[in-house]
Formats: C-alpha cells, sequence, structure tokens
C-alpha cells in the first residue's frame, strides 16, 4: 500500500507539472505583442523573412506574426491605410504613391528586405544566350502598370540600350495570375518570382531566361511599411520587427543554399528540397538581398528616377519623409 501511495503521489505531481508547464507556455502566447502583416506575394525571393519566422526570431523578439497575403502593392497599402493590418511588405512605391495622394498619416517605409527585382524572363523555348532585342515584335506579360515588376522590367530595357517601344508590353494580367495566364496561352514572354518561374521551367512550360535584378540594378525593392503615426507610437514594437528580420538576413548570409532551403521549406509544401535549394541558389547569385535592413538614400533615389523617367511622379519625395530606418546603418 505504501509504494502505491507513492506511485500515485508521484504521478499526481507528475500532471500538476505538466498543468503548470502548459499553463506557462499559454502565459508566454498570451504575452505575445500580435501583429498583422500584409504581404504582397509569397516567394523564395523573400527568404530572409520566412527564416525569421521560421527560426522564431520574431517570438525571441516577443511578437505573434500574423501573415496575411494580399497580391499587389495598391493593396497592400490599402491594407496598411484602413488599419487591417499593422504592418505592409510590398514594395516602396507604394508609399510614393500615398504620399503625393495627400495623406496626412501617411506610410513610411522602416525595414529593407531585397535590394533588386526578383523577376525573370520566362520564355516558351529554350534561348541560348538571350538579349533583351529578342523580346521585339514580342508580347511580354509585366503585371500591373506602375508596380515595382513592371518598373523595373522597364528601366531592365532602358539599361541595356534597347527601344522599349518595339515590346508589347501587357498590363492586363494580376500579378498573381501571370503564370496561369502564361500557360494558358497568352504573351510570348512572362515576367515571374520564384517558385513559379522554376515550376514552369521543371515542367517544360517555360524557360527561364533572364534576371531582370541583375540588368535593373539596385533598388529599394521590398520593405516593411507602417503608418507614420503608428511607426512613432510603437517604436519599441517595430525595433524588435526589424531585429528579427535582421537575424534572418545574417542567417540567409552565414549559411549554405541547402540549409535555407531546409529552414523555409514549410513555407512552401508544393515544392521539392531540391527545387527551394536551386532557387535560393538563383536569388544568391543575383544578389537579391541586404546585409542589413538599411534603406540607403542612393538607393530610393534610384527609384524614382526610374519612377520619373516612366511619368508616374512629377517631383522626388525627400528620402527622410518617408524612409524610417529603424536600424543598422
Amino acid at each position: 500500500m505504501k509504494k502505491f501511495i507513492i506511485i500515485f503521489s508521484s504521478l499526481i505531481l507528475i500532471v500538476f507539472a505538466i498543468i503548470g508547464v502548459v499553463k506557462m507556455q499559454d502565459k508566454k502566447e498570451e504575452d505575445l505583442t500580435k501583429i498583422r502583416v500584409a504581404e504582397v506575394t509569397h516567394s523564395v525571393f523573400y527568404a530572409p523573412w520566412y527564416v525569421a519566422l521560421e527560426k522564431g526570431y520574431f517570438k525571441e523578439e516577443g511578437l505573434d506574426i500574423e501573415v496575411i497575403l494580399t497580391p499587389g502593392a495598391d493593396k497592400v497599402a490599402a491594407a496598411v491605410l484602413s488599419n487591417d493590418v499593422e504592418i505592409g511588405f510590398c514594395g516602396p512605391e507604394s508609399t510614393i504613391y500615398v504620399y503625393n495622394g495627400g495623406e496626412k498619416d501617411f506610410i513610411q517605409s522602416f525595414a529593407g528586405l531585397t535590394k533588386r527585382d526578383g523577376q525573370f524572363i520566362v520564355a516558351r523555348e529554350k534561348m541560348e544566350n538571350f538579349s533583351i532585342e529578342d523580346l521585339y515584335g514580342k508580347e511580354v506579360l509585366v503585371g500591373r502598370k506602375a508596380g515595382m515588376p513592371a518598373l523595373n522590367f522597364i528601366n531592365a530595357v532602358n539599361n541595356s540600350g534597347s527601344d522599349l517601344n518595339k515590346i508589347n508590353l501587357n498590363y492586363t494580367i494580376e500579378f498573381a495570375s501571370l503564370s496561369g495566364a502564361f500557360i494558358g496561352g497568352t504573351g510570348d514572354f512572362v515576367n515571374l518570382f520564384e517558385p513559379n518561374a522554376t515550376k514552369l521551367e521543371s515542367t517544360g512550360l517555360g524557360y527561364i531566361v533572364g534576371s531582370i535584378g541583375m540588368l535593373s540594378g539596385e533598388v529599394p525593392y521590398t520593405a516593411f511599411n507602417a503608418r507614420k503615426s503608428y511607426i512613432e507610437n510603437n517604436k519599441e514594437t517595430i525595433d524588435k520587427f526589424t531585429r528579427a528580420l535582421n537575424k534572418g538576413l545574417t542567417f540567409v548570409k552565414e549559411n549554405s543554399d541547402e540549409e535555407v532551403a531546409k529552414t523555409i521549406l514549410k513555407q512552401f509544401p508544393d515544392s521539392s528540397l531540391n527545387e527551394i535549394t536551386t532557387i535560393v541558389k538563383n536569388y544568391r547569385d543575383a544578389d537579391s538581398w541586404l546585409d542589413t535592413t538599411y534603406i540607403s538614400e542612393e538607393s530610393f533615389v534610384h527609384l524614382q528616377d526610374i519612377m520619373k523617367s516612366d511619368n508616374l511622379i512629377d517631383d522626388y519625395v525627400s528620402y527622410n519623409d518617408l524612409i524610417n530606418n529603424a536600424c543598422c546603418e
């Protein structure tokens, strides 16, 4: 009987210990600050962001992140302005449009992630020694007019010294529908992010022939943003968010393509490890990611150079008005 009492008492202690651990975990979850993030698209192009999520860097900073896919930078900006989310993740051109629209509590970018365009030019057939002139007389699906993907493609064409007027640009297909439209027979070429570009190539439905990012040069291509008032009133949260991102950037920089792929594989359940590893390598070779989240004035001016050359803005917007670097100069 004495032995039974000892065993029973031990079991009771174990049960209470388990209950205590569960309660502590629940309390930890309750203590996290909930942040909703509108993400413009879901792509391996944003590998450091997904590393930060998968490695728990945000939770280490006391943040609980909810990611909401919101295709189109204009729609991301709208979600931020309507307070449907606290933070947006898209091209900084959207913040310029909002600012020029007269919004008093405008949107500021506080942390960069990518430093050049992440699209690849995909053709219907294999092409050796591709050049922009191969697009002459062809229809190219470029996404929404005035969006970062279309702007950078135009800049890539101009940088090559080619004649943009000889290319038939199709702006009518929504960004999220580009791959499907191309598969369906629309266009001769399409500009795609990964993993869509590699998936088309792996199925023989398209072939990667060029990198727009390498042709267009450095710009603050995708960055995290929020209302000016939110950044001012939640400085500690913004700092924590940015620290987690920088940990993600550092991890990608210091680890192999395969290790990065293993870390973010869960984010892309329809892709294999080999596919993700190849895509990470493609983006690393294209020098796609920033070293830290700091957005330089030079890159922001370059973005506006591109917009101005396409008559999308009349005057330059002040770097200090729209870029509010949280850390890491």
